[in-house]
């Protein structure tokens, strides 16, 4: 694994991890503050601008499609961002709140999701840790 990836891994798994249990800690907060969040245009804006500088740099920094799942899963962490922060950008926030409160049932699948975000960062943050550079 490159030292790129492994810091990308270490950084993306640990943000997963704590996102995650924030989740299962605070459920009802969170739901209530992205309900809130999808309904404040003004925040969707910088939301979007930060949510694509990040997604960007994630890619111009490790565009990276073979060299074992870490990367392969870091790299698809950096598209989705980059295409949820143009997202938040251009598609109007009433469309924006419908597909996720509604299309993708957050609140229903709530836990679910939490489920995948954690997976996802003990994953990266196991492979990340653990693994043996090579550049």
């Amino acid at each position: 694994m490159t030292p790129r990836t492994m810091f990308l891994s270490r950084l993306i798994g640990l943000y997963c991890v704590f996102a995650a249990l924030s989740m299962v800690i605070r459920k009802q907060a969170i739901v209530e503050m992205v309900t809130a969040l999808l309904h404040d245009s003004p925040l969707m804006f910088i939301l979007g601008v930060f949510t694509l500088i990040a997604g960007l740099a994630m890619i111009l920094a490790h565009n990276v499609w073979a060299g074992g799942a870490p990367a392969v899963i870091v790299t698809l962490v950096g598209w989705t961002t980059l295409i949820k922060g143009l997202m938040f950008l251009f598609v109007p926030p009433a469309a924006e709140a419908d597909f996720f409160l509604k299309n993708l049932h957050y609140e229903q699948y709530f836990y679910f999701y939490m489920t995948v975000t954690l997976a996802i960062g003990i994953y990266l943050t196991y492979s990340g840790f653990t693994a043996r550079s090579h550049s």
